[in-house]
């Protein structure tokens, strides 16, 4: 059974959070991407509940939870500030903290400034800042992938996304076989499921964008541009705590090269290849994250 919960940060952010699991079993946090919400983890909730006490909370500017406004809100350090409260509201340190997509981006940044915050790691397709900087600056088959963070940032994205009953956001998913049951691990994006992210998607997008607006991992769109002169120092972007990656090879969006020279930043690195497997991986095999997740239980 899943239940719901706000968790009041002490910095004024709420996170609707959804809960299963026993109290006093081992703790695992779970971190959704773009363009979903908490209830992307039931499945795999669900599957953990009775080995662990699970928490997937709705991230900042996603609804119910707070939304402020402005870009600068959904900088990487406010990111990281709310995953750190919550766990203290939690009760402190995490077992396993979880994480896909924008998530992932937010527990690779936690990862690294927090390590005693978390026991193990476990990332779902999102890529290391180092490997993604590597690769937007100088792969152009990962910029050719990654051209449409370009059109999220565009000041009309919103009103863009939401035309049409979100046609353009419902590519993000059906382009990659998430409705067609022929295709392996597809036919779960069901009409019910399709309401439920209209009513996230109603409620606002300007939260979400801002992931994308306040980052400057995206590709170059001209010669000058800041991608050319960023530099993430490694002192700052490694991460010592034990990490598995599990890593859908036919995401698309995220092209497997992102893997290259992974351990060099992550020393405690174990990659787990899911072949066949599109980006959305935690909805088309819930029972394959679940028990990669339940393999780094204590």
């Amino acid at each position: 059974m899943i239940d719901t919960f706000d968790a009041r940060l002490p910095h004024g952010i709420t996170l609707a959070c959804r809960r299963a699991g026993a109290v006093g079993a081992p703790r695992v946090l779970l971190l959704h991407g773009f363009p979903e919400a908490a209830f992307a983890w039931d499945g795999v909730m669900q599957r953990l509940a009775p080995r662990a006490q699970c928490v997937a909370p709705n991230l900042r500017g996603y609804a119910p939870s707070s939304a402020p406004p402005g870009v600068d809100a959904y900088r990487a350090k406010h990111l990281v500030a709310d995953v750190a409260a919550l766990i203290d509201h939690l009760g402190g340190r995490v077992d396993v903290l979880v994480a896909h997509d924008w998530g992932g981006a937010v527990a690779w940044a936690f990862a690294a400034q927090h390590p005693q915050r978390v026991r193990r790691l476990l990332i779902v397709n999102a890529p290391h800042p180092a490997t993604f900087l590597r690769e937007l600056r100088d792969n152009p088959a990962q910029q050719r992938a990654s051209a449409y963070m370009n059109f999220l940032v565009r000041p009309d994205a919103e009103a863009l996304l939401a035309e049409n009953d979100f046609a353009r956001l419902w590519r993000f998913f059906t382009s990659m076989g998430a409705d067609d049951a022929s295709h392996p691990g597809g036919g779960w994006l069901t009409a019910d499921l399709r309401e439920r992210y209209r009513e996230v998607w109603r409620s606002g997008l300007s939260g979400p964008l801002n992931y994308y607006r306040a980052s400057p991992l995206r590709p170059p769109a001209a010669s000058h541009d800041a991608l050319a002169t960023l530099a993430l120092p490694p002192e700052a972007v490694t991460v010592r705590v034990p990490t598995t990656v599990l890593w859908a090879d036919a995401d698309t969006a995220l092209l497997p090269s992102l893997l290259d020279g992974l351990d060099a930043f992550v020393p405690d690195l174990r990659v787990v290849r899911v072949p066949g497997a599109t980006h959305w991986v935690v909805h088309e095999q819930p029972q394959r994250v679940a028990d990669a997740v339940a393999a780094l239980l204590p």
